[in-house]
């Protein structure tokens, strides 16, 4: 595998987990604020990203490359408002996109297929990513002020069950 392609995914599995800390986080700043249905959301969230870290983690050891797991940064983000880590989870996935496809591109350059077609699925994945994060924005300016309305948008959020990525290696 090439060298660099390596390096990038391995990378990646440190910003995966760093991510599912991040997601954590904002669960957290949402069950203080009694908004279980959101904290079940990002917490749903900082899974995915767990699993998809194992999925990189997985990749690398089936195709026999050294996997060096780095200390997971502290997230940085302070949340004030109902609406801060909806914008940030936003950002946040617009970010991971460009580390895939930063990864997609070099493994087009070095003529890795095999990466290529890993990593399809994980674009597909970004793009829904980002849809959903700005789906949740939407929502919020639209129905998040009136309190009937955002006891709806918890119930709603409540309500999601976590379901494991089915890429297969």
């Amino acid at each position: 595998m090439d060298q660099k392609v390596t390096e990038l995914l391995n990378d990646q599995i440190n910003k995966e987990f760093y991510s599912a800390y991040l997601y954590l986080d904002m669960a957290n700043f949402y069950a203080a604020k009694g908004l279980d249905g959101y904290a079940n959301w990002y917490e749903i969230q900082a899974k995915e990203e767990q699993d998809h870290a194992m999925l990189f983690y997985q990749y690398m050891q089936n195709n026999g490359q050294k996997v060096t797991l780095e200390a997971i940064a502290k997230p940085d983000k302070e949340f004030k408002e109902l609406m801060d880590p909806l914008k940030a989870a936003y950002e946040h996935e617009q970010y991971v996109t460009s580390l895939i496809n930063n990864i997609y591109a070099a493994a087009q350059e070095a003529k890795d297929y095999r990466t290529v077609q890993f990593l399809d699925w994980f674009v597909k994945e970004q793009g829904e990513e980002e849809t959903n994060a700005s789906d949740m924005i939407t929502k919020m300016e639209l129905f998040g002020s009136d309190a009937k309305g955002l006891y709806m948008l918890n119930s709603e959020l409540r309500s999601r069950v976590y379901s494991a990525p089915s890429l297969v290696l």
